[in-house]
């Protein structure tokens, strides 16, 4: 699954750190691709177990960090627990079936 991550139209560069949580009831590559976020700033990817992130050549992966976590099975948990643990959720998706997903980061 290739996650497209860019800011909103205001936004001229994203310069915030980014939480990402990215779970699937199986095993996944999931391929980043960006534009226009800063390089140097901290960005999670939690990823369900078995899964992967795979970043661009140039990409900001030197700031960004990846680990598997073990998720609550339904999302109504995930999400619960997503905002216990960080104390806001600001996007919240689910698909069934995807090969594209697109986001748009900002204020």
């Amino acid at each position: 699954v290739t996650l497209h991550l860019n800011p909103i139209s205001s936004v001229h560069i994203h310069q915030k750190p980014l939480v990402f949580l990215l779970n699937s009831p199986l095993p996944l590559v999931w391929k980043l691709k960006t534009e226009r976020l800063a390089p140097g700033i901290q960005r999670f990817f939690f990823v369900s177990l078995g899964s992967v992130v795979q970043f661009e050549k140039g990409n900001f992966s030197l700031s960004a960090e990846t680990e598997e976590r073990l998720f609550p099975e339904k999302n109504e948990q995930l999400l619960q627990w997503a905002q216990k643990e960080y104390g806001a959720v600001t996007s919240f998706t689910e698909l069934k079936i995807s090969r594209n997903i697109y986001i748009k980061v900002g204020e």
